[in-house]
């Protein structure tokens, strides 16, 4: 890109009482209006999730930013859903603004799974492979036609640039709580890591509440709302938010990844990870907090063993 994109304004979110989703069901899919509707625990950020009966989830929308990602959705995540070696969301039905929620929704099979926490994962190492088998799969669907870098999905696949004044600014906030020196000099090194422009289909958020398992082990990955066509290396963030460094080997020998996109994940790592723990921080959150420094942990541990800033500027 030649001009780094701006992100905008903070999404003006709303909330979504059941009884509008009651009534959103009984007027536009009557074939469901029986059954009983109920808020799921932790039902995400971007979107208001539903349990729609026993099988079926609604999702709905929080701002009008995150509902430009539904038409995208039922575009693309029937054509991927044969193609992926795991279970993902398959829409089975759209519904439209209506009993005061403003925007376009949608009605999915529910898939059954836990989070895939730290602590959850069975095999680490196994895991790591499942991973990146399921991305390997992604990147091999035909881009041709597919959705670039937007708000649609924050830009995800496109600069690192674009979150330069949110990292720098987390780093100002932490200043005196972590190794601010090092970590900016990572970040440097990302920004500075080259992209051959070879574009693929990603996920975008590959992330613990995106990732299910089953008795430990990768069962299904969900909410592509942030999918799209573009600089895949956004991906290979969960390389340090949930991989060991055994397991980041495997995951990273999986997808053949060089030193540039290595360090451009590291980057799409980074700066989340700071962003998280300067809010945890204001926030008195010490479980968040405790998580992001076990990430910095990884991230600092692995840039000091890693291929070096040289490498990654040149794209080796």
């Amino acid at each position: 890109m030649s001009k780094t994109p701006d992100l905008g304004p903070v999404p003006r979110r709303i909330t979504v009482e059941t009884e509008q989703v009651r009534s959103l069901i009984g007027q536009q899919l009557p074939q469901w209006a029986g059954l009983p509707v109920r808020p799921v625990a932790e039902g995400g950020w971007d979107n208001r999730t539903f349990h729609l009966g026993s099988d079926m989830l609604v999702r709905l929308p929080s701002a009008a930013e995150y509902a430009q990602a539904v038409d995208k959705e039922h575009r693309w995540l029937p054509e991927f859903a044969p193609r992926l070696p795991l279970p993902i969301p398959v829409p089975l039905a759209k519904g439209g603004p209506g009993a005061g929620y403003p925007y376009a929704w949608s009605v999915y099979r529910w898939l059954d799974g836990d989070t895939a926490r730290v602590d959850r994962i069975a095999d680490p190492v196994r895991f790591a492979g499942d991973v990146a088998g399921f991305l390997a799969a992604l990147r091999d669907v035909d881009p041709a036609d597919g959705p670039r870098p937007g708000v649609h999905n924050w830009y995800r696949g496109g600069t690192l640039r674009t979150y330069d004044g949110l990292a720098r600014g987390a780093l100002a906030d932490l200043e005196g709580r972590i190794d601010t020196a090092l970590a900016r000099e990572i970040w440097t090194c990302a920004l500075d890591a080259r992209w051959d422009g070879t574009e693929s289909w990603f996920h975008g958020d590959v992330a613990e509440g995106n990732l299910l398992l089953d008795g430990g082990q990768l069962a299904a990955v969900i909410d592509f709302g942030t999918c799209g066509v573009g600089d895949p290396s956004c991906d290979l963030a969960v390389a340090w938010t949930l991989l060991t460094a055994e397991g980041r080997q495997v995951f990273r020998e999986r997808l053949s990844v060089g030193a540039a996109d290595w360090a451009r994940g590291r980057g799409w790592a980074l700066w989340k990870t700071l962003s998280t723990y300067a809010s945890a921080c204001a926030d008195g959150d010490e479980a968040e907090a405790a998580d992001s420094r076990r990430v910095l942990g990884e991230i600092f541990s692995d840039y000091a063993a890693g291929d070096g800033p040289g490498a990654a500027a040149a794209g080796r």
